[in-house]
């Protein structure tokens, strides 16, 4: 059989990944089950994509794709993430906010050594045990696509196919049972809210006088390029780690210099804009290069690893989050949008917490406290928890 090759340039392959957009926005209007589990419409695009490269691979057609604007795209978008460490809002937080990141640290911990644990009783590389779990699931898709390349140098084989498919499985899941976990204590312990003041959506907090996007594009431009040159130095010390750490430090110190000085005048809004642009692209692009028959000799032992993560997640916003957050209303909607990045992304705790207040009542210290760490604190942390463990198993 005559197989065809096609080779793609960078400027094609991000046509096929814009067009990949379009693609799963059709999907979700089409089949709105897909838009309540929040299953963005980069991973529906991409997984078509995937399934279609599937079906002709050695058959009809092969692709040849030069992914050099992926890895651009990859950097950007976790420089964005950067550029939202800001200590004014972790400050604004409070005690409860501390106590949250370390309910968020401990449950990575878990996530670590309950996957390296069931690894090494299957006799697989130990450093698969990290994939689906604080990679994939509390990293989402975005941090499964840039370790996975990372893993495969060091010989996991598959490490992004892996790492795709279990951030979907944890995205589906923390969609279908997100929800259940806060419903259960709310209704366990006749859960009531108590009036709260009103606290600022950290999202929106931006400093006065937005730089616009000319020049939020060249501070990120600049953040990524004197990134490198950190990365390159901390790699130079024999420590592993991916090329958007470097950037990702950088784009921090940029943002607490601006709070305290103004020197930028970081527009966040902005930021936040760029930052889903390039993440939506870079998601297809990555998917476009996904070997889904790597996954048949590994199908067993990643599910295993999958829902025994699911299981102690829920165990540990029933008897550890909820307990530790003050046992009261505000509380169980913290559980629910815990396991919701924790499983996927802060947009499926965003949507569980939501449906839990449109029925019972309104948590503004829950939405506060979730979306500042959700949003980007747990993102800073894992990749740095990531990367000393792979530092430690390879």
């Amino acid at each position: 059989m005559n197989v065809t090759l096609w080779k793609l340039t960078p400027i094609q392959v991000l046509a096929m990944a814009c067009f990949g957009l379009v693609i799963g926005n059709w999907l979700k209007r089409r089949l709105p089950v897909l838009d309540r589990l929040n299953i963005p419409a980069s991973i529906l695009g991409g997984f078509v994509y995937a399934l279609a490269a599937l079906v002709m691979r050695d058959r009809y057609l092969n692709l040849e794709l030069d992914m050099v604007l992926r890895d651009v795209l990859m950097v950007a978008f976790f420089t964005t993430v950067g550029m939202q460490a800001s200590i004014r809002l972790v400050k604004e937080g409070g005690r409860n906010l501390v106590i949250f990141v370390g309910a968020s640290l401990a449950g990575l911990m878990i996530q670590i050594i309950a996957g390296v644990s069931i690894a090494k009783a299957y006799g697989l590389n130990l450093m698969i045990g990290l994939i689906p779990g604080a990679v994939s699931l509390t990293g989402g898709p975005a941090t499964a696509i840039a370790f996975g390349g990372t893993f495969e140098k060091l010989g996991v084989t598959g490490a992004t196919t892996i790492g795709i498919a279990s951030a979907v499985f944890g995205i589906t899941s923390s969609g279908l049972i997100g929800g259940y976990v806060g419903g259960y204590l709310i209704r366990k312990h006749n859960l009531k809210p108590a009036p709260k003041p009103e606290l600022p959506v950290p999202m929106q907090i931006t400093p006065t006088g937005g730089a616009g996007i000319m020049s939020s594009i060249i501070l990120l431009a600049v953040a990524m390029g004197l990134g490198t040159l950190v990365s390159g130095w901390i790699q130079d010390q024999g420590i592993i780690l991916p090329s958007y750490i470097g950037a990702m430090i950088i784009a921090g110190v940029f943002r607490n210099f601006d709070d305290y000085f103004r020197w930028f005048n970081i527009n966040q809004e902005t930021m936040d804009g760029i930052g889903n642009v390039t993440l939506d692209i870079f998601i297809v692009m990555a998917l476009l290069t996904l070997r889904l028959w790597e996954l048949l000799n590994l199908a067993v032992p990643i599910l295993t690893i999958l829902f025994t993560q699911i299981v102690l997640l829920v165990l540990l916003c029933w008897f550890f989050i909820y307990q530790l957050m003050g046992r009261d209303y505000e509380a169980a909607i913290m559980s629910t949008g815990y396991l919701g990045f924790m499983l996927g992304t802060v947009a499926n705790a965003m949507a569980c917490m939501g449906e839990l207040v449109q029925k019972f009542g309104a948590a503004p210290r829950a939405f506060f406290i979730v979306s500042i760490v959700g949003a980007f604190l747990i993102d800073f942390i894992n990749a740095l928890l990531i990367t000393q463990s792979i530092n430690l198993l390879r």
